[in-house]
């Protein structure tokens, strides 16, 4: 098969496309043979030697998510059969033609959508799923404050929190990026290159923040929680070390939480296939619409890897095999 690799840690050009062996599946997979495949930030982190993947997984093949057709099933699974069309959530290479996935973490193809939609879903709307709904535990009514709206997890964290009956902000970088907020349904988008957002919002002050940003953000996230606010990091972009009151957490009796997902056990990863086919699932092509910004053919993988990095895109990324 053919797959994207990376030939060494470094810029986007180190992604080369090289011939390598099937995957061979467990009687608890499946083989995908992959119609497309989204790109997510951890994909440029693994690139550039930050992030590898888990020791059981390809190391040199990133890619969190795929979609494609059911080429063989594993003995001891049930629910899928050769054809089936499927996305899937995985620990690391699905730039390649072919991946090898659990059985147990895949979702059907909503209707209506193409593999790229499909693709685009996975990583983001577990994320989401798990990190606002469940470790942010947001309940219709209240305020989410979505650092980095107009990308991925931001385009999905709105739309989500939107249809489950939230309020919503986001902060984004340009006038552009905040106008596509506000049309996939932010009540309040602020553009953090004009305006602070922690005196914008401190008359009304937020129930739940998802922040990939840290840095000098904490303290301002902080100011700006209610009582028993939640905030909820993904990522820390502009810093991992930062200065925390104790006081003013004990006082508004706050939450601090964060994750990632990529090192959960198959466990885990299982139960929130199953919420995700439950709760979100039904919303997708409704309330919940993928947004796919451009797709390139898999032979393209680095030009793909400069734009998310530029970040002059809105939503998604996708290869396309």
């Amino acid at each position: 098969m053919k797959a994207v690799v990376i030939t060494a840690f470094g810029e986007a050009d180190v992604l080369r496309v090289e011939s390598r062996g099937r995957p061979t599946i467990s009687e608890s997979q499946v083989l995908i043979g992959v119609k497309a495949a989204g790109i997510n930030r951890p994909d440029v982190f693994q690139r550039k030697g930050h992030y590898p993947a888990p020791p059981d997984v390809v190391q040199d093949i990133p890619g969190l998510e795929v979609a494609g057709v059911v080429m063989e099933v594993g003995a001891e699974v049930s629910r899928w059969a050769e054809g089936d069309e499927i996305c899937c959530l995985i620990a690391g290479a699905g730039y390649a033609e072919f991946v090898a996935v659990e059985a147990d973490c895949c979702l059907p193809i909503p209707k209506g959508l193409s593999f790229a939609e499909a693709a685009s879903l996975p990583e983001t709307i577990f994320t989401v799923w798990d990190n606002v709904f469940r470790r942010g535990a947001l309940k219709r009514g209240e305020h989410l404050l979505v650092h980095g709206g107009s990308g991925g997890i931001g385009s999905t964290a709105i739309q989500l929190a939107k249809a489950c009956g939230a309020q919503v902000s986001a902060t984004s970088g340009s006038a552009e990026k905040c106008a596509y907020c506000a049309s996939l349904g932010a009540d309040r988008v602020i553009n953090y290159k004009e305006e602070d957002f922690a005196e914008l919002l401190q008359a009304t002050g937020v129930d739940v923040i998802l922040d990939s940003i840290a840095g000098d953000y904490f303290e301002k996230n902080v100011s700006l929680l209610q009582p028993d606010g939640r905030l909820v990091h993904i990522n820390a972009m502009k810093g991992k070390q930062v200065s925390l009151d104790i006081l003013k957490l004990m006082q508004k009796r706050l939450i601090l939480t964060g994750s990632t997902l990529r090192s959960r056990d198959l466990a885990f990863k299982a139960q929130l296939t199953r919420e995700v086919q439950e709760f979100i699932w039904p919303l997708v092509g409704g309330a919940f619409k993928p947004q796919v910004y451009k797709t390139f053919p898999y032979t393209e993988a680095a030009e793909a890897h400069q734009l998310l990095e530029n970040g002059d895109f809105l939503g998604k990324l996708v290869l396309l095999f």
